[in-house]
């Protein structure tokens, strides 16, 4: 069975003790009332080293938001996936809409990402998803088929099941605006479909696809109720414990 996860991801908010706060009040509750699903948590990268020790990773995961396209060397202020590992955290996110957009990130880029990612023992959540326009003219297949082509589909069979997908509809995030259960169901089986063809059915099949794009609480249900959404990549509403906890409650 595919593992079925809530992963939080806090982008550029909250200073060190407000995080440390979140983390630890999330850390309390999911101890005390056993989630049905795999949490995550996603910081800015100066909080994890200090969340990580006190963080129970059987319950929550941690990970980045974010690593460098370079081993080492002289690039000031960038952080390398040997560092995130070296806080303590398993998981970074990659190719998230926002650093596509603002900070330029191509595909190729991305792909180097990845493989020093895996190299270093991540796991990724690898976003994909399409525009406002690329929605609008019927172009949602072929643009998340090339993100997937472009940057993780060079992987072997046995790195990409080191692969989270997360379908985030651009024009869905930070909107209010959300793609109806029925949209995301249809892309997330079209995504499935794409790594069998890749992949073989049994890759596919085990492969975690997360929806993003204004989740929370009140229609989270219903969208984890679709057959290939395996839960949700969560921005806004993982910056409160109770709004993070009604969404990972929905897969009670």
């Amino acid at each position: 069975m595919r593992k079925k996860i809530v992963a939080g991801n806090w982008k550029m908010n909250m200073n060190l003790q407000d995080g440390v706060a979140l983390a630890k009040e999330l850390n309390e509750t999911l101890t005390n009332e056993k989630p049905n699903c795999g949490v995550i948590i996603c910081t800015p990268f100066i909080h994890l080293a200090s969340i990580a020790q006190f963080l129970n990773q059987d319950v929550i995961g941690l990970g980045a938001e974010n690593c460098a396209d370079k081993e080492k060397g002289a690039y000031t202020g960038e952080v390398s996936a040997e560092m995130v590992k070296s806080t303590g955290a398993q998981y970074v996110i990659l190719g998230h809409s926002e650093r596509r957009g603002y900070y330029a990130e191509t595909p190729e880029i991305l792909k180097e990402k990845v493989l020093l990612a895996l190299k270093n023992g991540l796991k990724v959540i690898f976003c994909i998803g399409e525009s406002l326009e690329e929605r609008e003219a019927g172009k949602q297949n072929e643009v998340v088929k090339a993100e997937l082509e472009g940057s993780v589909f060079n992987l072997t069979e046995e790195e990409f099941k080191n692969i989270i997908i997360a379908y985030e509809p651009i024009w869905a995030i930070g909107t209010g605006k959300t793609a109806t259960a029925e949209q995301a169901e249809e892309i997330h089986a079209y995504i499935r479909s794409i790594i069998a063809g890749k992949y073989g059915k049994e890759v596919a099949e085990d492969t975690t696809i997360l929806y993003g794009g204004s989740c929370k609480a009140s229609n989270a249900p219903e969208l984890f109720a679709k057959p290939d959404i395996d839960g949700g990549l969560i921005g806004g509403a993982s910056l409160k414990a109770a709004d993070f906890m009604g969404i990972i409650n929905a897969w009670k």
